[in-house]
């Protein structure tokens, strides 16, 4: 989430995580975005001025989800990526790419979330090979395919 001071809103850190939740049972959770309902993703979000990536992680699945998970793994992979020209407005002027790193939140099995509404629109547990279809985010799919599915045996 971005900041708000003064009634200015702050402008993002390029730098960001990406939490995947998964299940034991081999579903994925994807959170449908509310500034455009085609993108459904994992959760994602910068980091705060001097927040530490798991720090980050922590917070962002809290706030978009309503999930604590004690044992978030940090895969220890991060990759750069184009930021969507219609989202640049959010960070300083010249910044055209994120450096984002990857976590796991695995559960026993799917369950309720909170969504925050500003947000996302909706969410779903998918099983994998479906739900990497729908992930809009190359770099969404290739860090489940990366991680996910090797911890799942598939």
């Amino acid at each position: 989430m971005t900041a708000v001071t003064d009634g200015q809103q702050e402008l993002r850190r390029p730098e960001s995580v990406l939490v995947i939740i998964y299940s034991a049972d081999g579903l994925l959770l994807l959170l449908q975005r509310s500034d455009d309902p085609n993108f459904w993703q994992s959760v994602t979000g910068s980091l705060m001025a001097d927040e530490l990536a798991l720090t980050a992680a922590h917070r962002e699945l809290l706030e978009e989800t309503g999930l604590v998970v004690p044992e978030i793994v940090d895969c220890q992979s991060s990759h750069l990526f184009e930021i969507r020209p219609r989202w640049r407005y959010r960070y300083e002027e010249g910044v055209t790419h994120n450096r984002e790193h990857v976590f796991l939140a695995p559960l026993p099995g799917p369950c309720d979330i909170s969504l925050h509404p500003d947000e996302h629109l909706a969410y779903e547990w998918v099983a994998l090979p479906q739900a990497v279809e729908r992930l809009w985010s190359p770099s969404n799919r290739k860090a489940v395919q990366e991680f996910v599915l090797p911890r799942l045996g598939l």
